[in-house]
């Protein structure tokens, strides 16, 4: 019954025009604002799912990492028992460490990543090559996987290279200032291939045999700086992550995906609560030309109001009704709003409307993922405001004197 008159009042034809202007302003700034909110927040899901999935290629499900120090010891007792824990589905060492590539004058310092042959299990790295092949050597004749950045900084083309790159490592322990080169462990390594994930990864990692990398690091038998972990099923990470902290105890550290990349997903997961403050804000300004338009209504309706409160009317029902008129303002103002975020979504999804400007990112358009939650949000949010600047109007409506008149 209340929706019915706010439907009326909303519809019929005031004796003053500007009532009908106001409410239609707060219409299309309730949905200005919900569409803009709402295909923002669709191309950051967009991004942050193909930066997730960048990413994915190389940080794995869990990683093992020392508490204190840069190195853990894992015994083939503790190894073993990793891979009977549940949910995980393999398991690869890994020896990490700084490190110097020259090819004649060009040099970079890299970060050289040592593996085992269960590395290609954990990651996606070996979908990732443009050239060459993925293969890493052994100790004795190391060969290196490299980011396109590195190459191009030592001036080499993986597929083609015709002699070995030269790699200066630091030695463990104290470093002898008298003598610099004396702490530097030199080998020589062959470029086999090269990957092209994102320019974080490309422009640092250099991937080589994990026992070269330790030989050279002086790395004892069980010594390793990392343990990478693919999961049977990633939703089970916490739950896997609580079994391997057991089975390992307090001295290693076992982060998520997410642990491991905090500060990206975090700075995010803030530009998203940005923008919803500023769509707040636009809704606030929506709410004052909502108060006004009410507010009017209310004294055009003097008449109404008396004739219902003769019939009968409580205080609490005349405020509802008015409250209702809020809310019909907020359910069109949004709903046209979510109508024309879903259409432009989707257009953008089958015709990729708007392009990436540049030619250096993985795709050439916008991307955008429409999630349901952040439509709830919105609506939830839109509510909430119709809501609060209906209540000062609606209030003043029910608090109208009741007059008999002859």
């Amino acid at each position: 019954m209340y929706f019915t008159f706010a439907w009326r009042y909303f519809k019929a034809k005031k004796s003053t025009n500007a009532i009908n202007i106001i409410a239609w302003v707060s219409v299309t700034a309730i949905a200005f604002a919900t569409t803009a909110l709402l295909v923002l927040w669709s191309a950051f899901n967009g991004f942050e799912d193909l930066v997730k999935s960048l990413y994915a290629t190389f940080y794995t499900d869990l990683k093992i990492t020392a508490v204190s120090g840069k190195t853990i010891r894992l015994t083939p007792q503790q190894i073993a028992g990793l891979k009977k824990t549940a949910n995980i589905r393999s398991l690869s060492l890994v020896a990490e460490e700084k490190a110097l590539l020259q090819n004649q004058d060009f040099q970079a310092i890299i970060e050289l990543k040592g593996v085992d042959s269960n590395y290609t299990r954990v990651t996606t790295v070996e979908h990732s090559l443009v050239r060459g092949k993925f293969l890493l050597g052994d100790a004795e004749y190391p060969g290196a996987v490299m980011g396109v950045g590195i190459e191009n900084a030592v001036a080499v083309l993986s597929d083609r290279a015709i002699s070995a790159l030269t790699l200066y490592m630091p030695k463990k322990g104290t470093a002898d200032l008298s003598n610099p080169l004396a702490s530097f462990n030199e080998a020589r390594i062959i470029p086999n291939g090269a990957f092209a994930v994102e320019q974080g990864f490309d422009n640092k990692y250099v991937l080589t045999n994990l026992d070269f990398v330790r030989q050279h690091m002086d790395f004892g038998p069980d010594e390793y700086t990392a343990a990478e972990i693919a999961l049977e099923d990633p939703a089970l990470e916490k739950s896997t992550r609580q079994a391997v902290t057991q089975l390992l105890g307090s001295g290693y550290k076992v982060q998520t995906r997410y642990e491991q990349n905090s500060s990206l997903y975090n700075v995010m997961r803030l530009e998203k609560y940005a923008i919803f403050g500023i769509f707040i804000l636009v809704l606030i300004v929506a709410a004052f030309n909502m108060i006004g338009a009410l507010s009017m209504l209310v004294l055009e309706k003097q008449k109404d109001i008396q004739i219902l409160q003769s019939m009968g009317a409580t205080r609490s029902w005349i405020q509802s009704v008015f409250l209702a008129e809020g809310l019909v303002l907020a359910v069109i103002g949004s709903g046209i709003g979510i109508l024309l975020a879903v259409i432009l979504c989707f257009l953008q999804l089958q015709y990729k409307l708007i392009p990436l400007e540049g030619t250096s990112f993985i795709i050439d358009y916008y991307p955008v993922k429409m999630v349901f939650s952040d439509f709830a949000i919105v609506a939830a949010t839109v509510f909430i405001i119709a809501i609060t600047a209906s209540w000062l109007p609606s209030k003043r409506a029910a608090s109208q004197a009741f007059e008999l008149r002859n």
